[in-house]
């Protein structure tokens, strides 16, 4: 993994950035650096708790460079972080990364040698890493993700025993400067993304058997928290309408606790492949 590295990118919280302690639990054991902007009004807390294992990069440059989908005059978001790290790896020699949020608190298996849906810590990221770049190069992927905490509610049903990779990359993103595309969108990005960008063939998904555990976070002060208590998730589901308007819609999600979600139809977003079967 010498040309790989882990990017954690955080805002606003120097003494809250646990997915350190999470990627260590893991046993990985590759470079890692803690990705701040230049807005970040505790950066100096960032530099004398993690010293050179910070990066910092000019927020309003990196806006000059894609579409946010508003006109809004300020950059509380973490899109701006997630472009600016194809440059900073490039800038390093990295030629593979993985851009990860900075509330993590565990990775785990989600599956057991015979398929069984089940919970087990993860304990060799290193190697699972390794085998993700090895499927990245030859699936021809734009970007792939590990699975969320909320993917496998209603457990292995809910998810779908037998589905273990979908069309979709949120939270943990496996790209590559040799592969580079814009994230889109002010807020909601990474859905944003794959969505437009899977409209033209670029393949973005989500690997099953490995997930990640977070903070929740609107109780988790920083980072994207004040974005989400100031606007609710209608408007940050909206932008990715604005992107696909075919394709995405509002909807309401949940059980009890109902709430404004974007929901996509997948007839309508990514290419699909007609069987063998129909050919004339």
């Amino acid at each position: 993994m010498n040309k790989f590295c882990m990017f954690i990118l955080s805002h606003g919280r120097s003494d809250r950035v646990y997915t350190i302690k999470a990627l260590e639990d893991a046993g990985y054991t590759g470079d890692y650096f803690i990705v701040i902007d230049n807005e970040d009004k505790s950066a100096e807390e960032y530099y004398k708790r993690y010293g050179d294992k910070v990066v910092m990069f000019d927020k309003k440059a990196v806006a000059e460079t894609f579409d946010t989908a508003d006109n809004f005059d300020e950059r509380k978001t973490i899109v701006y972080a997630r472009n600016a790290c194809f440059d900073i790896a490039k800038e390093k020699g990295y030629t593979h990364f993985m851009e990860l949020d900075d509330d993590y608190t565990q990775f785990s298996y989600r599956f057991d040698v015979n398929g069984d849906f089940k919970n087990t810590t993860l304990k060799n990221l290193d190697y699972v890493i390794d085998r993700m770049i090895d499927y990245y190069e030859k699936s021809g992927a734009t970007c792939l993700a590990f699975a969320q905490g909320g993917d496998f509610i209603g457990g292995a049903e809910g998810m779908g025993k037998d589905i273990r990779i979908k069309r979709k990359a949120m939270n943990t993103l496996l790209c590559s400067t040799e592969r580079p595309f814009k994230f889109l969108g002010r807020i909601n990005e990474d859905v944003n993304t794959y969505v437009r960008l899977g409209h033209i063939g670029k393949l973005f998904m989500m690997i099953n058997s490995v997930s990640i555990n977070q903070k929740q976070t609107q109780s988790n002060e920083g980072g994207m928290t004040d974005v989400y208590l100031d606007s609710g998730t209608y408007l940050k589901s909206f932008y990715s309408v604005m992107f696909s308007p075919s394709s995405v819609k509002i909807s309401k999600m949940g059980n009890k606790n109902m709430r404004l979600h974007h929901k996509i139809n997948w007839r309508y977003t990514t290419p699909q492949i007609l069987d063998e079967s129909y050919k004339k």
